[in-house]
């Protein structure tokens, strides 16, 4: 029989694996595309100036065996082509399904951003710290956004408030690239979040 301290234990391993999880994932993570008849979604209100004619294309959830990790959707700009991804504006938005860690989320970001860049370890240092500027430890119904801007970089905002801008456009195709590149760990996941786009 379990005591009580053996449960706590084994519940902080628990939530310290979805940490690493946050914002890419494991081949046992499942990717659901929204259901039939799904509506598409309103952008955030932040998108208003920067993107201001945004359309959905795609909305998945992320899953870690039996855990929802968070509900991720995507907004483009008209003519948006999925093949191009690195030339149109657009943002996605996460909104966290659990309580993760900030500096987890950073560091397993800058992990799949490895997978489709050579990185110099200066420049991974740099990554990581504008990332853990902009990624604070987040709650349940927290929603991140983010925005890629072709040639310029990436900004962020918590649940409408302005985070962190990282003007480096390596950076922002690097990391919108975690979620949208041929090469993510996630097809799945990819192929949910551009389900309503041109190829």
């Amino acid at each position: 029989m379990l005591n009580r301290r053996t449960m706590v234990l084994a519940s902080a391993t628990t939530l310290s694996r979805l940490s690493l999880v946050a914002l890419g994932a494991p081949a046992m993570v499942e990717a659901q595309e929204s259901g039939p008849g799904s509506s598409p979604l309103v952008a955030p209100p932040e998108l208003a100036t920067e993107l201001p004619v945004a359309q959905w294309v795609g909305t998945a959830r992320m899953r870690y065996f039996t855990f929802n990790v968070y509900d991720a959707s995507l907004w483009v700009a008209p003519g948006f082509s999925a093949r191009r991804y690195t030339q149109s504006v657009l943002a996605l938005q996460l909104r966290y399904l659990r309580n993760l860690d900030g500096h987890a989320i950073a560091q397993r970001s800058l992990e799949e951003m490895r997978k489709s860049a050579t990185l110099a370890p200066v420049q991974e240092q740099r990554w990581l710290a504008a990332m853990q500027e902009a990624f604070p430890d987040v709650k349940t119904g927290d929603r991140l956004t983010g925005l890629h801007q072709p040639g310029v970089g990436a900004r962020f905002w918590l649940n409408g408030v302005a985070r962190a801008v990282v003007a480096d456009p390596d950076f922002s195709r690097a990391f919108f690239g975690i979620w949208l590149a041929d090469s993510t760990s996630e097809p799945r996941l990819r192929a949910a979040l551009l389900a309503h786009a041109a190829p």
